[in-house]
């Protein structure tokens, strides 16, 4: 049985609230990594690409980060 109600035809409010906290969640923290090491924040959205996530992932990985002395001896 089909039913073509409201509720049944799509997403509704309650799934893109969701969807924006959620993305809001993930979004951050990786904008705030990419900015302390020299990086554009705007790479974060490269988490919602399938396999390009992967690709950057990989990239950050091997790239050169910049050193910060804390002042303690290691």
């Amino acid at each position: 049985m089909m039913y073509h109600g409201v509720g049944m035809a799509g997403y509704g409010a309650a799934h893109w609230i969701v969807f924006l906290v959620m993305a809001v969640v993930l979004l951050y923290p990786i904008g705030r990594i990419l900015k302390r090491i020299g990086l554009s924040p705007f790479w974060a959205v490269l988490a919602f690409v399938p396999l390009l996530n992967l690709l950057g992932l990989w990239v950050l990985a091997f790239v050169d980060w910049p050193r910060q002395d804390s002042g303690r001896a290691s």
